[in-house]
């Protein structure tokens, strides 16, 4: 079962979502090899300091930030990666390290990969090492409104 804030969150929403259950696995690119899913698909979170304020920066599992395009798409500010001692507190319902891409019910900004927006679907961790949501690519945008930028 998703994490009860953001299975709230969906419900709430009346988006379909489909939940799925995996051994543990502990990166984007290992679940998404795990449940035979293309990398480009599976979204991974990660959580960035922006001039000092937390940010979620997502991504394909299959890719890696780009610190350089990151800056020049948010105006030239200072972008680091935040450490789990900075971040864990933030996600009381989460895993360390299996936060969903929805920053919009934790109180932070989105940025997500432009890469992400050419599937129908996005998969993301549920708050669990062992579990992971598929929801329309449309309805996650529509939910977070994330900033759309080239990270990758």
């Amino acid at each position: 079962m998703p994490a009860r804030k953001l299975k709230e969150f969906l419900d709430s929403q009346e988006v379909k979502y489909v939940k799925f259950t995996h051994s543990p696995a502990y990166t984007a690119r290992e679940i998404a090899q795990s449940l035979h899913i293309n990398g480009r698909k599976v979204a991974k979170t990660v959580i960035v300091s922006i001039d000092g304020k937390m940010a979620m920066a997502v991504l394909p599992a299959n890719h890696s930030i780009d610190f350089d395009h990151f800056r020049k798409a948010i105006g030239d500010k200072e972008i680091k990666l935040a450490t789990e001692g900075q971040f864990r507190d933030m996600f009381p319902d989460c895993e360390v390290g299996a936060m969903p891409p929805f920053g919009n019910i934790y109180g932070m900004d989105v940025y997500v990969d432009q890469h992400l927006t050419d599937d129908e679907e996005i998969y993301f961790n549920a708050c669990s090492h062992s579990e992971l949501v598929r929801m329309s690519y449309q309805d996650y945008e529509r939910l977070v409104q994330p900033k759309v930028i080239r990270l990758t």
